[in-house]
């Protein structure tokens, strides 16, 4: 018989927190992205597309530059003992690599995968199982954008490693560099990736990489939201575009377009999304290099090293308080 496991949820994923957060998305026809990893189906949708679709898991070049990336960052961190703190951790699949690496450098390791969904961070913590025991992983659910006490959850007395690996994307640039700044200390380092618009030429670079999103897998995983609700695929599409998001960065967008009415009842308030209407399911903001270290240093955080894809479409950054700064 399988052992039972320990999970801690933090307020902000509490069932009437997630109701209210729920109601909020639908009348605002803002999805928050945590409902698209809210069940095992979609969990399992979006590990399905993360396979097939994710450079990480099928460029080589893209796997090679997380692979220096990581063995740098080990090198670089001089404490003996490291707690890692995979936020957003997915299937935890960049963290074990970055764990392989801690170890190689001699490292001993704890590991705190969080994310908004139990099924994922009980993947990640079953991927981490093979290189550290139970009692150093410390499966966390929590909702990053609303809650407002992480620090006291998460951080130990030993330094901190914490990962963002593919998130930044997805979150309100305001709203996230504020938080990932809270939660490190003079001695704990962020390791985060970025998508990016490839090129000198942001626009160019973000109509290249446009169709990367419109596909069979990913309008599978967006639109079971909305199809689990009541919505019909008959009642209208989903279509993909680009606009200016937050301080002028350029985000990509999915918008389900109402072809006609359609009433759904949810938590029992009623929700009527009429002809020529759209819910807003996604966005996924689109860095530079130049962009990434100028918003950073706004918040305090300077890169201390990072890695960029031969594409140009990925990269990743290794960064440290600024203590010559006050946050």
């Amino acid at each position: 018989m399988t052992a039972s496991v320990q999970v801690a949820i933090h307020p902000s994923q509490f069932p009437e927190n997630v109701r209210r957060d729920l109601l909020a998305s639908l009348r605002t026809r803002r999805v928050n992205h945590k409902f698209h990893y809210d069940s095992v189906k979609q969990t399992q949708k979006w590990l399905a597309l993360h396979e097939v679709h994710s450079p990480a898991r099928y460029d080589d070049n893209c796997l090679a530059t997380y692979d220096e990336a990581f063995a740098a960052a080990a090198k670089i961190i001089k404490a003996r003992q490291v707690h890692v703190i995979g936020l957003g951790c997915g299937g935890g699949q960049k963290d074990v690599q970055l764990m392989k690496q801690l170890r190689l450098a001699g490292k001993r390791f704890s590991y705190a995968p969080c994310d908004v969904s139990v099924a994922m961070v009980l993947v990640a913590r079953r991927a981490a199982l093979d290189l550290l025991s139970q009692e150093k992983c410390f499966p966390f659910v929590c909702d990053l954008v609303t809650a407002t006490d992480l620090p006291a959850e998460l951080i130990t007395r030993r330094p901190s490693l914490v990962t963002f690996f593919g998130m930044i994307p997805n979150f309100e640039p305001r709203e996230i560099l504020p938080k990932l700044a809270s939660l490190l200390r003079p001695n704990d380092y962020l390791l985060f990736s970025a998508n990016l618009a490839p090129g000198d030429d942001y626009g160019a670079g973000m109509k290249k990489i446009l169709p990367q999103y419109d596909n069979p897998l990913t309008r599978d995983w967006l639109t079971a939201f909305l199809f689990d609700l009541g919505v019909e695929p008959r009642d209208g599409e989903l279509l993909f575009t680009t606009e200016t998001g937050g301080l002028g960065l350029q985000r990509v967008v999915a918008r389900f377009h109402f072809q006609r009415t359609r009433k759904i009842k949810v938590i029992g308030e009623e929700f009527c999304f009429a002809r020529g209407e759209s819910i807003r399911l996604f966005f996924s903001y689109r860095y530079t290099p130049a962009r990434a270290r100028k918003l950073l240093e706004r918040h305090g955080l300077e890169i201390a090293g990072q890695w960029i894809t031969k594409s140009e479409e990925e990269g990743v950054f290794f960064c440290r308080r600024n203590t010559s700064r006050k946050l």
